[in-house]
């Protein structure tokens, strides 16, 4: 029986004296990078507001935004970190990560903007959504 093996077109021989130079150079590149933020979301309905918990961990509050627009709420974070590694005054690493996560959904019913609230803590963002009161239907008289 024959032995079947996965053949790698990007594979440099070993007998080639130029393996040492493009090892690897057309292969896709990892770099190693922080984990990008993700905002993951619950919401709970009762009969007088939405409730959303949306887990953004690593964000300072001030870097938050959130945005109502009749029963459409969008979620926006930036985050920044940087980290430089010292020894004496030679800077031996110095690492820098930026991302923003954007995310945007649409409710059932309208959202009563002045009255909604948002609180931020341990990586948690709460946001309390009360729905706008139904107007009255009104019926026009013909002339």
């Amino acid at each position: 029986m024959a032995n079947v093996t996965r053949f790698d077109p990007f594979q440099v021989s070993s007998l080639d004296p130029f393996d040492d130079v493009f090892r690897g150079f057309f292969r896709p590149v990892k770099m190693e990078s922080k984990q990008e933020v993700l905002i993951k979301m619950d919401v709970r309905e009762d009969d007088k507001a939405y409730t959303v918990h949306a887990e953004i961990p690593g964000v300072k509050k001030e870097d938050i935004h959130v945005s109502i627009e009749g029963n459409q709420v969008s979620i926006s974070a930036e985050t920044r970190q940087e980290k430089e590694v010292k020894d004496g005054e030679k800077v031996l690493r110095s690492e820098r990560y930026y991302g923003k996560a954007f995310r945007s959904f649409s409710l059932g019913s309208e959202i009563d903007e002045g009255a909604s609230r948002a609180k931020y803590s341990d990586g948690i963002l709460e946001l309390t959504l009360p729905k706008k009161a139904a107007s009255s239907a009104r019926k026009l008289v013909i002339n």
